[in-house]
């Protein structure tokens, strides 16, 4: 008794679904045909699209690093601040070798003073040639410690190698720069690419210049790159191949921004339209269908990848049935269907 109870609202909802949509359609019936383009949808091998996951990165991209230990005296940069290539990022106190530089063309100085009093007094008989050779010999010495020095000391200032921003900073002013520890990290602001790591038995099907869609689901933007460069070398845990992908010069893109990068791999079966012939409706995928003497039907289906122009659609059509191209705003189910060439 009580399932009989259950199934009376049941037969009834479906009776309301019935009663509403026969009017619909009847109501199309009563209107005047509508002028429509039409698109056969066609069964094609496409080839599958794997997304994976990357990030955008600047091409010019560097981490300074101390080659001397010192304080830091100066660092006059902020966070996101724009430099020029040689302009000052970090100064370190080197005042040792301040001194050394100083003891070094002291000493210099000196050698020079003795050869050239030493050739003075050869052709005198008062000096020997290998007296003149050993002071030659000391002046390279000391010529080279000065350069020594001299190069020491320019340790003591990083500079950008290139425009770009700051991007990093490791240390501020007062720390303790160590020898290989990174003081600063800067990037370019023009060039970006992705890096992403492509599966190895996708790797395998792709070169460098190949086209492929990339998108960045925080900014809403879809657009193509080119493969710059692909590792010859996969990981040996993730089985993934490191895969850089140019972005066009002009897109509006940031550092550090998640992308996904869309792989093709082996071609499969797929039913094809043209993308124009889709109605979204809310969260429905709706297109209307040339149905039996010339009526639009209304049917839902399920979209897929965009190839190109067109859209794959995975339920809802079959190879070879006709939809409506660019469906008119006041098209409806049952109306008769006027197809222009």
């Amino acid at each position: 008794m009580k399932s009989a109870l259950y199934l009376l609202p049941t037969l009834a909802l479906f009776a309301g679904c019935a009663k509403s949509a026969a009017p619909d359609a009847a109501a199309g019936a009563q209107l005047p045909p509508a002028k429509v383009h039409t698109a056969t949808v066609s069964a094609e091998k496409v080839a599958a699209l794997t997304e994976v996951t990357g990030t955008v990165r600047p091409v010019q991209r560097a981490q300074l690093a101390a080659k001397l230990m010192g304080a830091i005296e100066e660092m006059p940069v902020t966070l996101g601040q724009p430099v020029r290539a040689g302009d000052l990022l970090v100064k370190i106190s080197a005042g040792e070798i301040t001194a050394r530089l100083a003891q070094a063309q002291a000493q210099l100085n000196v050698a020079r003073r003795d050869l050239d009093r030493e050739r003075d007094l050869l052709p005198k008989g008062a000096s020997t040639a290998d007296m003149v050779r050993g002071l030659e010999d000391r002046l390279t010495m000391t010529q080279a410690m000065v350069r020594e020095a001299e190069i020491m000391l320019g340790y003591a200032e990083i500079r950008a190698p290139f425009a770009g921003v700051v991007s990093r900073k490791f240390v501020n002013a007062g720390d303790l720069a160590s020898p290989g520890f990174p003081l600063v990290e800067i990037e370019g602001t023009t060039d970006f690419q992705v890096e992403a790591a492509v599966p190895d038995s996708l790797a395998a099907g792709l070169v460098r210049g190949a086209p492929l869609t990339i998108e960045l689901p925080a900014a809403k933007l879809t657009f193509t790159g080119t493969l710059a460069e692909l590792s010859s070398a996969a990981d040996s845990q993730s089985r993934s191949v490191l895969a850089k992908i140019a972005v066009p010069a002009g897109t509006a893109v940031r550092s550090g921004e998640f992308a996904r990068v869309r792989v093709p791999g082996a071609d499969v079966p797929a039913l094809l339209l043209p993308a124009t012939a889709l109605s979204p409706l809310g969260q429905m995928e709706r297109v209307f269908v040339v149905g039996a003497g010339s009526r639009a039907v209304l049917r839902l289906v399920k979209s897929g990848s965009v190839q190109g122009d067109r859209l794959e659609i995975l339920s809802g059509l079959d190879a070879g049935e006709r939809v409506v191209v660019n469906p008119p705003a006041g098209l409806r189910e049952g109306q008769l269907l006027e197809i222009l060439p």
